[in-house]
């Protein structure tokens, strides 16, 4: 008996060993269950609950996701409910009821989307160890103020603060931004120097604004700009030495210049070139929320004079997500984590920013058969499912008979 005892217990670290491979397998498939409030893909790393009609975080979340679309739901406060998702890409939190920025959101985030809520101040704190983040939208909110530490963000490329209620251009920008859309606002003044350490910036939205006059070169030190908009602003033209010395930079600069002062014409500086195929067109660069052209934009629509961006004399219209489709530039790779900005200039479609994040189709009318796609998928995940299970089972029962 002890003989036998001793020829079977060489076989005792196999079968623990077996053990935990199973409860490590089937712990990794509870994990990855998706919350059933939302939809989910890519091994449950992309969740999408947006138009839940939730008022807090859904339970049930895995760890190591990378994108979380949590836009069009009622929450209102989420500070410090994310910071434990230290895997996390792109968030996006428009259009709900967020009155302050969340606190302690991971470090690893890419992008933020914050449009349509209730905000009325970013602080300094808010945005200060977000060293990873590259495009950042608190677009059509409440703002006044936003406060930017020296030599933070340093990764952010676009940053669009427009329909919102700023009075004076925030000084303190991120020096690497590429985009800045400010239009939309109750702009009258821009600092002289403010704009000094931008040097990469090349698109940058002013209008729709307040301004009268701004100071004599003040976009000197833009060294990068190739396009700017001035346009529905009310230029005092009867103060001939300001608005004169404007109009000469707008007519010399290598920057295209929409909307010049004083309708003197409708383009500036290299936008005075021919353009072949008709007006010039333009978007103010407030992305819409995953899937918000099926549902439209806004909490239960945005009111015209937030969705629509309209000005003097030119046509312009809200950009939309366009997500893969674009190659290297702008399709996702198989984790789901590449964004990148596209900045497309035609004559026809103007000037769109298209944010790529994942592969899923912009609208459910050009992808009439996504249900039964998304349902043989899952169908197929569920048989895989099974296997690995039925598997693991009779590796189990096998490991305890040898035992």
């Amino acid at each position: 008996m002890q003989n036998q005892a001793l020829i079977m217990l060489p076989h005792a670290p196999l079968a623990c060993l077996f053990l935990l491979l199973l409860s490590g397998v089937l712990g990794g498939l509870v994990l990855s269950i998706c919350p059933a409030m939302c939809s989910c893909s890519r091994g449950h790393r992309v969740v999408d609950c947006s138009s839940r009609h939730l008022s807090q975080l859904p339970p049930g979340l895995q760890h190591n996701i990378r994108f979380l679309n949590l836009s069009h739901n009622s929450l209102c406060d989420l500070d410090g409910q994310l910071s434990h998702y230290a895997h996390l890409r792109t968030l996006d939190l428009s259009y709900n009821l967020l009155g302050r920025f969340p606190s302690d959101l991971p470090r690893a985030l890419w992008d933020i989307r914050a449009a349509g809520n209730q905000l009325r101040t970013l602080d300094k704190n808010d945005t200060a160890y977000h060293w990873n983040l590259r495009v950042l939208d608190l677009s059509a909110n409440e703002l006044e103020r936003v406060v930017f530490i020296n030599n933070t963000l340093p990764s952010l490329q676009a940053l669009n603060l427009s329909h919102n209620r700023f009075w004076t251009v925030p000084t303190n920008m991120p020096h690497n931004l590429e985009m800045v859309d400010l239009s939309h606002n109750y702009l009258v003044q821009i600092l002289l120097g403010s704009l000094d350490r931008l040097p990469r910036l090349r698109r940058f939205y002013l209008h729709a604004n307040h301004f009268s006059w701004v100071p004599e070169g003040v976009f000197d030190r833009l060294e990068g700009l190739e396009f700017l908009t001035l346009g529905d602003n009310p230029w005092a033209c009867e103060e001939e030495e300001n608005i004169t010395r404007l109009l000469l930079w707008a007519k010399h600069t290598r920057a295209a210049v929409l909307g010049c002062p004083c309708y003197t014409r409708p383009t500036c500086g290299q936008a005075h070139l021919a353009t072949s195929g008709g007006e010039w067109h333009f978007t103010s660069h407030t992305e819409p929320p995953l899937g918000a052209d099926a549902r439209g934009l806004g909490r239960g629509g945005l009111t015209p004079d937030r969705a629509a961006v309209v000005t003097s004399g030119y046509l312009a219209k809200s950009a939309l997500l366009e997500p893969g489709t674009h190659g290297d530039r702008g399709s996702a790779n198989s984790s789901g984590d590449q964004t990148s900005l596209v900045f497309i200039s035609t004559p026809l479609h103007g000037l769109s920013t298209r944010t790529s994040t994942t592969g899923k189709p912009r609208s459910a009318a050009k992808n009439p058969n996504t249900g039964s796609t998304q349902s043989r998928g899952h169908g197929l995940h569920t048989q895989i499912l099974y296997s690995v299970v039925t598997w693991n089972l009779l590796v189990t029962v096998t490991a305890f008979k040898a035992f």
